[in-house]
């Protein structure tokens, strides 16, 4: 039987620019990172930061099958930094880091392709 992958899934329904403009998507650099074993999926502790108008925030992000930690020191990764803070397990998550699934299903993050300033805001 064929797996469903969701890059098989249609398009999400329109949506209008301003909805768009609500989700506010910012660059960061990974300065610290450490695993999350207590997670219900292979997680890592994230600190990241977005420069001086947002600051320093925490991740949980889903992954530790592609990456370990002190690879990940000095990333640029992208992250939603308008959602409220979630707690996952007995760590509050203030951002939702960014990926894409690959072939496993396991998370890819979102970096730019070259080097950008922290605090910069996705258009």
């Amino acid at each position: 039987m064929h797996k469903v992958h969701e890059s098989d899934a249609p398009a999400a329904p329109p949506i209008s620019f301003d909805q768009f403009l609500a989700v506010d998507i910012r660059v960061g650099t990974i300065v610290a990172a450490e695993p999350y074993p207590e997670a219900r999926k292979p997680s890592l502790k994230l600190t990241i930061d977005f420069g001086a108008a947002i600051g320093t925030k925490r991740s949980s992000a889903q992954i530790a099958q592609l990456y370990q930690p002190a690879s990940l020191i000095g990333q640029q990764v992208a992250a939603v930094v308008n959602f409220p803070p979630r707690q996952i397990g007995k760590f509050m998550s203030e951002v939702l880091t960014l990926g894409f699934p690959d072939e496993h299903g396991n998370v890819v993050l979102i970096a730019p392709d070259k080097k950008v300033p922290n605090g910069g805001r996705l258009f």
